[in-house]
């Protein structure tokens, strides 16, 4: 399997920080399998840490072109789409990925993280929440719950009134 281990060197360069370097491992194995679905993600995964985000968007469509219902590429193409402000199609990335996997604390979180992005902060600690009953410890969801309950009593807390100034 040379392309397994080619596969296993780019993640590792690419925990050691070498992204370059990994990009290019995984253009010789996309060079020889174009249609390997963990190159395509994980390439894109390593362009997304090099702050290429449409281009590792590019490189998720390719493997959701290959496998539609692939959740890694789902929700990493998601988190591209927030990265650039893109809330609403980053959702969607996320709703499909529960289509497939209901139970997955990962695109909940990060669902809330886009509604929260967009002002829902009730939705998205409804997201929070069902991340939270998946996977108690994720972090994620905990701490980004803490903040929209806090966002959301600043919301509802009563404006002072302005008082009109003036002669008596």
């Amino acid at each position: 399997m040379y392309n397994s281990s080619l596969l296993d060197e780019a993640y590792g360069l690419c925990e050691e920080g070498e992204y370059t370097l990994a990009i290019e491992y995984y253009d010789l194995v996309l060079y020889k399998e174009p249609d390997n679905v963990t190159a395509l993600i994980n390439k894109g995964v390593t362009l997304q840490n090099l702050g290429k985000t449409r281009k590792a968007i590019k490189c998720y469509d390719a493997a959701l072109k290959l496998e539609d219902d692939n959740i890694d590429a789902l929700v990493n193409k998601g988190s591209s789409l927030h990265t650039l402000g893109r809330y609403n199609e980053a959702i969607d990335c996320y709703d499909k990925a529960m289509q497939v996997e209901p139970k997955y604390a990962v695109a909940m979180a990060y669902k809330g993280l886009s509604l929260g992005e967009l002002g829902h902060l009730k939705e998205a600690i409804k997201c929070f929440n069902a991340s939270l009953r998946i996977d108690k410890k994720y972090n994620i969801a905990l701490d980004n719950k803490t903040i929209a309950l806090e966002l959301l009593k600043e919301n509802t807390r009563p404006k002072p009134k302005l008082h009109k100034s003036g002669k008596k």
